[in-house]
């Protein structure tokens, strides 16, 4: 239960720090940052899990690895949504 309550977490902080990079920050809340965070960190694991052997947040939520390629991840996930919603990425 508590490795669950980490991953929220840091996955909420990954998808803040995400936004603030998109800048969407003013349009997500807490729960989008949360979201936005965990789902960056599967995408980041299926692109770049293999290239810098970043675990889950489930894993090891504080290796360097997983909080890059979970950041890096969330990023992807913003600008594709960006560019779903708005037709280019900010």
């Amino acid at each position: 239960m508590i490795d669950f309550i980490i991953a929220l977490v840091m996955g909420g902080i990954i998808g803040w720090l995400a936004s603030i990079v998109m800048r969407t920050d003013a349009q997500q809340g807490i729960f989008l940052n949360i979201v936005v965070g965990c789902i960056g960190s599967i995408l980041g694991r299926l692109l770049l899990g293999g290239l810098i052997g970043g675990g889950h947040l489930r894993g090891d939520a504080f290796d360097w690895r997983t909080l890059l390629t979970a950041f890096v991840g969330a990023v992807i996930l913003l600008a594709i949504v960006n560019l779903v919603r708005r037709g280019r990425v900010r």
